[in-house]
């Protein structure tokens, strides 16, 4: 059925796809509609869908309200120009609210359609900062192994993900060192160190053989989302924030993923009591429900892009750059999580899914399972002992979850559950029952 349809729709041949290879699109599955948190494909499977789309429909699917204002405000006007020298009120209106909104020195945003363009437009903007500022040697960036920036050159460069780099070439002054990952920590730890410590560590070490004069920023998801769900110990950023300010380097944090509530603060730095010069957004800053992203700057950053001469305008910009729409319907969208307090249930029912899976552990092929707020992630290994990643149970649990009705991401070696927020516990409960069914499959249980 489903490759009849397929034919039908011609799908692989008049569709690319991100990420496309024939291997992967062999079996693909069309959706037709969704509703709250699930998805109904086109040869009638019903699909809990505890991936929340790409990381980002955190109020799930369907919502009228959303619909509405993306109707009201379309018909008032959808699109127009907010190039310097004219904009629009939904673009004012979403700026306001996002003032100081997560991270009170933040004052400042500039809207992007999306979060590739918002880390392009960060990079840029530390360099534009620096040669202002009389430093224009200070332009390349310090970036985690294991780190997702985007797919557009700059931010692709940035990504830490080995695979990405194969087929084109990367922008010149990327620089990768150890991610804080404490179950793999991959640089060498000195006695009576922390991961933490020896991560921070390292990440000065490196500032000190390139020159703190020669360094722009450092960028990194408070969570490494496509790199495993990567929390860092609590002493991580903290320390990377008083090393930043010691060299003068710039901090931008990709929240790209985490933003807007995913692990239970609006904004991930929090967790941990900082605050970036530069924050990227995207995805939940809508829920998906029509593209947008941005970055939110610093008043210092701000004060050095408006007082510029002429001729050192900050001049980078796109045609979507605040969007009449999308800001309304991210407008409404902030609404609904603050209303419905959303946070609060993601933080629940995160907790809840955490502990149904905790018995995992005691499985020789689970080696760690991360958690934070509604962002699970459970690593497969072929056993305790050699701590060997297994790639084939991790793709395995995503074909036989896929099959009893629930969507995860497989992400390497890691499954990953980031359901939206409005999940409940009977939703919780589906969840883990099935993924707990999946692996006893996998195991031959």
């Amino acid at each position: 059925m489903r490759d009849t349809i397929r034919n039908i729709l011609n799908d692989d041949k008049i569709v690319l796809h991100p990420l496309q290879h024939s291997s992967t699109h062999a079996e693909p599955i069309i959706i037709e509609r969704a509703e709250n948190v699930w998805l109904y494909s086109i040869t009638g499977e019903k699909i809990l869908d505890a991936f929340s789309g790409m990381w980002n429909v955190n109020i799930g699917y369907g919502n009228k309200e959303m619909a509405q204002v993306a109707y009201d405000q379309m018909c008032k006007i959808a699109y127009g120009s907010n190039f310097s020298g004219s904009s629009t009120l939904p673009q004012i209106n979403l700026a306001k609210k996002l003032s100081g909104y997560g991270y009170k020195k933040l004052k400042t945003t500039f809207f992007t359609s999306g979060g590739s363009e918002a880390n392009e437009s960060a990079f840029k903007t530390a360099q534009y900062y620096w040669k202002r500022k009389g430093k224009s040697g200070k332009s390349k960036f310090i970036c985690l192994e294991g780190a997702y920036h985007g797919m557009t050159m700059a931010a692709a460069s940035a990504t830490g993900i080995p695979k990405f780099w194969t087929m084109f070439d990367k922008v010149p002054g990327f620089i990768h060192i150890p991610n804080p990952y404490s179950y793999r920590f991959a640089g060498e730890i000195k006695p009576n160190e922390t991961v933490g410590q020896a991560a921070a560590r390292i990440f000065e070490e490196i500032i000190l053989k390139e020159g703190a004069d020669s360094i722009a920023a450092f960028i990194a998801e408070p969570v490494q989302g496509s790199g495993g769900g990567i929390i860092p110990p609590d002493d991580y950023y903290p320390l990377i924030r008083k090393i930043c300010d010691k060299h003068e380097i710039l901090l931008i944090a990709d929240e790209i993923v985490t933003g807007f509530g995913r692990t239970g603060k609006m904004f991930a730095l929090e967790n941990w009591g900082i605050e970036p010069d530069i924050c990227s957004f995207a995805k939940g800053v809508t829920s998906g429900y029509i593209p947008l992203g941005g970055i939110q700057i610093s008043d210092e950053i701000n004060e050095v892009i408006q007082n510029a001469p002429a001729e050192d305008a900050w001049l980078h910009g796109f045609t979507y750059s605040g969007h009449a729409a999308a800001c309304a319907v991210a407008l409404k969208n902030i609404e609904i999580i603050e209303r419905e307090n959303l946070l609060v249930n993601a933080t629940n029912m995160g907790a809840k899914l955490t502990t149904l899976l905790k018995g995992l552990l005691e499985r020789e092929c689970v080696g760690e399972i991360r958690s934070i707020g509604l962002l699970i992630t459970v690593e497969f290994i072929e056993n305790k002992t050699s701590r060997e990643k297994s790639f084939e149970i991790a793709m395995e649990m995503y074909k036989q979850c896929l099959k009893r009705g629930v969507r995860v991401r497989a992400l390497g070696n890691n499954v990953t559950l980031a359901p939206p927020y409005i999940i409940n516990e009977d939703n919780v409960d589906f969840i883990a029952k099935v993924f707990i069914e999946a692996l006893d499959e996998c195991q031959g249980k």
